[in-house]
């Protein structure tokens, strides 16, 4: 009889579980839906909220053209602002220069290279010269090439080397208050002075030979 009384127990409490946790659930469920308040904004007007207040419709048509205009830039506008840069580069103007060539150091550093006529500025002809040499048939022909190779390498770097140390001693006498790095500034001039005179970035301010104080 105990085991019988245990069991009709239990099931009228399975029986009177469901509508308990249905009790708790409609309150857990009203209380989310209390929560909320309001609908779910739409995509344009949240990304109105972000953007801040839309701007007033153009009350004419010049206006909502430059309105446009403002928004949009066209690839003629594009290349236009980027041949300005690239010629105001060339022209040697410090905001538009890469970092390596801003100041007025460096400026004074190529000024003095391109005042000066450097055996190192046959490099770049040379190393064509040498390679149009290795593509002949003739071992005669590669074999001189090469030996003039040679004494115009060892000649350029004797060259770069002077030049480097001529060029600190005037960049330090010149700047005796800036921070001078005898290497630095010997590699700079080295580059510098390797390149041709045309291809050289920014353009050269002063002629052959022009004295540099």
């Amino acid at each position: 009889m105990r085991f019988l009384r245990r069991n009709s127990d239990e099931s009228a409490t399975a029986a009177e579980s469901p509508e308990s946790g249905a009790e708790l659930a409609e309150p857990l469920d009203k209380a989310r839906t209390a929560a909320k308040g309001k609908a779910t904004p739409k995509r344009r007007e949240a990304q109105g909220r972000r953007n801040g207040p839309v701007p007033p419709p153009p009350r004419t048509q010049r206006e909502a053209f430059k309105r446009m205009r403002g928004n949009k830039v066209s690839k003629e506008d594009r290349r236009a602002a980027a041949t300005e840069r690239r010629q105001r580069m060339m022209a040697g103007e410090d905001k538009y220069l890469l970092p390596r060539d801003r100041g007025p150091v460096k400026a004074y550093i190529r000024d003095l290279v391109d005042a000066r006529r450097n055996l190192m500025g046959l490099f770049m002809p040379l190393a064509i010269l040498v390679f149009v040499a290795l593509l002949t048939p003739s071992l005669a022909v590669q074999r001189y090439a090469t030996l003039a190779t040679t004494f115009m390498l060892i000649a350029m770097v004797i060259e770069g080397l002077v030049l480097g140390r001529l060029v600190t001693k005037k960049v330090r006498a010149k700047f005796p208050t800036e921070p001078i790095k005898g290497l630095s500034i010997g590699w700079y001039s080295f580059i510098r002075a390797s390149q041709l005179r045309r291809l050289r970035v920014p353009k050269p301010r002063v002629k052959p030979g022009e004295a540099i104080k």
